[in-house]
């Protein structure tokens, strides 16, 4: 793994990955809160299909300048920075989770170099009509999302009395993944705590302000993948994005939660190879 860090403008760091090895680049998107590192449970089906991992540290997390009150939207220019300075031109996009939105943004951004999306577990817009967003959201999740739409300051309170108490809602089958190889999350979430809640809780923010991009003016090919099961981001949004996202495939899986849904990854990373000369 060759682990750069990337200037930019301003001062402003990069921590970036580049597995090396394929000939199609797919960027991973990392969730909340994670640092960059790609998927490791996915690198046999990668090297399988010639894929070619990179990804970077969202803005705060790892060895990546914090930017406060960035939008979902500013992913893509983080995206195309790296992809720049690796002399990359077309290139898949993959998120989980926090990252499945960022990924979205990519799509709608960078349509001349995105060739597919593949989005999981992720959330859809804030406030998004005909959609009940906190519904069938568990409590602990809903509560830190609830403290963010009342601004920074009600969100960095709640952390704060949270303690770092807040356990995510998992199902029995994202227990057992996480037991398993996804067991590898625990690589990803520990280096991006170190530091503090602040990437969170700009994380968060984001996620409950106006992303910066329309979910409907994604216009390369988008893969959405949901359990059913999850508590962490329930399944509607989704199906809410399925329906507002031109052409979008949906894949649900109604015996999988947030973690599990992961176990279709390699079937969702052969969908975006097979998208890969997308005009």
């Amino acid at each position: 793994m060759d682990v750069r860090e990337l200037e930019l403008g301003g001062g402003r760091v990069l921590r970036t990955y580049d597995a090396g090895g394929g000939s199609f680049p797919v960027f991973w998107l990392h969730g909340t809160p994670n640092v960059g590192t790609p998927p490791a449970p996915l690198f046999p089906a990668a090297e399988r299909l010639g894929v070619r991992w990179v990804s970077y540290d969202r803005p705060g997390y790892g060895g990546s300048s914090p930017r406060p009150g960035r939008d979902v939207a500013s992913a893509a220019g983080d995206v195309a920075a790296v992809a720049d300075a690796l002399g990359l031109g077309r290139f898949g996009v993959m998120g989980h989770s926090g990252g499945a939105p960022h990924a979205l943004a990519c799509g709608a951004l960078l349509p001349e170099r995105v060739t597919g999306v593949v989005a999981g577990a992720g959330l859809a817009p804030f406030g998004a009509a005909g959609l009940g967003w906190f519904d069938g959201m568990g409590e602990s999740a809903a509560a830190s999302l609830r403290a963010a739409a009342r601004g920074r300051a009600a969100k960095e309170a709640y952390t704060a009395a949270a303690g770092g108490d807040e356990g995510p809602e998992f199902t029995e089958a994202d227990l057992a993944a996480l037991a398993g190889a996804w067991g590898w999350f625990g690589e990803v979430v520990g280096p991006a705590v170190e530091s503090g809640p602040g990437p969170l809780i700009d994380d968060d923010l984001a996620y409950v302000a106006p992303w910066g991009f329309d979910p409907a003016g994604v216009r390369v090919p988008v893969l959405l993948l949901h359990g059913e099961r999850d508590r962490m981001v329930p399944a509607a949004h989704s199906r809410w994005l399925a329906d507002h996202c031109r052409g979008a495939e949906l894949w649900q899986y109604p015996e999988d939660g947030h973690i599990s849904v992961l176990h279709a990854g390699e079937a969702a990373l052969a969908w975006l190879c097979a998208r890969r000369d997308a005009a």
